[in-house]
C-alpha cells in the first residue's frame, strides 16, 4: 500500500501537469520523490533549502501573484517553526494556499522531539479561517489534496502521517462519516486513529464517527449522532483535547460530557518506534478500550 507521502508526491505531480496555477514549494524534504515534477516544471517546483520561514513566505508570495501554492515539509517545520510567517504572510495578508505536512506527531521517533509536532492543529486553531484535513489512508490523502487545491483561494492544512488505516473511505472534505451506530455514546475517530478505535469499541453499544476534516468541525453530524444527552469521546492523533472545545460548542444546547484522547503533553525522551509511542500515549486498542469504558462504564459489551 502506498504511504500518504508517496501518494502526495504522485498527486502533486499530476496537479502540476493539469493546472498552471499550481506551484510546489519545498524545503528539501520529499524532494527525491518529486524529481520528475521538478524536471517537467522547473519554474513551478521551488526548493528553498532548509529555510522554513522562507518556505512559507515564498508560498504566500506566490499566492499573492495568483498562484495556488502547495507548501510542504515536516509538520514541525511547516507550522511550528515558521508560525509567524503562517500567521502574517498567509493570514494577515489574506493569502490562500495549501500547507501539506509529513511526520505527524511521532512518525519518526528516532528524529527526536524536533521532528514531532503534536501541537500543530491546536496551534492553527489560534488563527482564523484555516481548513484542516487529517486523512487516514493514502486514498483519502489524494482526495483531500485535490479538494484543497481546488478550493479557490482558501487556506488549507493537510496533515499526512505514516500511520494509516487498512481501508480508505469516501471522504468529501467537509463532513464526518458514520461508521457504525449505537445508543450509548459517540466516539469520534480522527484520521489514522479509526482502525484502533474500531478495535477498541468492538462489542460496545456506541456510535463511531470518522473525521478527516476537523476544521471546520462538523457539529451537525455530532448533534445528529449524539441525541439529547450525549457522552462523547474524541480520539485524535495529535495533542489530546484539541477538538474538545469544538465539540462542546456543537453540543451547547444539551447536557453532555466530552473526553479528549490524544498525544500527551509530556515529552517521551526514549525514541522507540511508532507503536511504542501509541502505547505510551494510550492510543493503542487495548489502552483506548480501557479509557473509553472507564468514561462510559455502562457501555460494556452485553453478556
Amino acid at each position: 500500500m502506498d504511504s500518504m507521502r508517496d501518494r502526495f508526491a504522485r498527486t502533486v505531480t499530476e496537479l502540476l501537469d493539469q493546472d498552471p496555477r499550481v506551484a510546489l514549494v519545498l524545503a528539501e524534504i520529499t524532494r527525491d520523490r518529486v524529481e520528475e515534477a521538478e524536471r517537467r516544471h522547473p519554474d513551478r517546483v521551488i526548493n528553498v533549502g532548509i529555510r522554513e520561514q522562507l518556505l512559507v513566505g515564498a508560498g504566500a508570495g506566490l499566492a499573492l501573484t495568483g498562484m495556488r501554492p502547495v507548501v510542504h515539509t515536516f509538520a514541525g517545520f511547516l507550522v511550528e517553526r515558521p508560525f509567524e510567517q503562517v500567521k502574517l504572510d498567509f493570514g494577515h495578508q489574506g493569502a490562500g494556499g495549501v500547507l501539506v505536512s509529513a511526520g505527524g506527531s511521532y512518525d519518526w521517533p528516532a528524529g527526536g522531539f524536533t521532528h514531532m509536532a503534536p501541537g500543530d492543529v491546536a496551534l492553527l486553531d489560534t488563527l482564523d479561517g484555516w481548513t484542516v484535513h487529517v486523512p487516514g489512508h493514502a486514498d483519502e490523502a489524494e482526495a483531500l489534496l485535490r479538494h484543497a487545491v481546488a478550493a479557490g483561494d482558501d487556506k488549507v492544512y493537510v496533515r499526512l502521517s505514516e500511520q494509516a488505516n487498512r481501508d480508505g473511505l469516501g471522504v468529501d472534505g467537509t463532513r464526518m462519516l458514520t461508521v457504525r451506530e449505537g445508543r450509548g455514546g459517540v466516539v469520534i475517530a480522527v484520521g489514522p486513529m479509526l482502525d484502533n478505535v474500531l478495535a477498541a469499541v468492538e462489542g460496545l453499544d456506541v456510535t463511531v464517527l470518522y473525521a478527516t476534516t476537523v476544521r471546520p468541525f462538523d457539529g451537525e453530524a455530532l448533534r445528529r449522532a449524539a441525541g439529547d444527552g450525549p457522552d462523547v469521546v474524541i480520539v485524535e492523533p495529535y495533542l489530546a483535547g484539541t477538538s474538545t472545545a469544538a465539540a462542546n460548542e456543537a453540543l451547547q444546547s444539551v447536557p453532555h460530557r466530552v473526553l479528549g484522547l490524544g498525544v500527551g503533553r509530556r515529552e517521551l525522551r526514549r525514541y522507540g518506534d511508532m507503536a511504542e509511542h501509541l502505547r505510551a500515549h494510550g492510543l493503542d486498542p487495548a489502552s483506548l478500550r480501557a479509557r473509553i469504558t472507564d468514561f462510559l462504564p455502562s457501555r460494556m459489551p452485553a453478556a
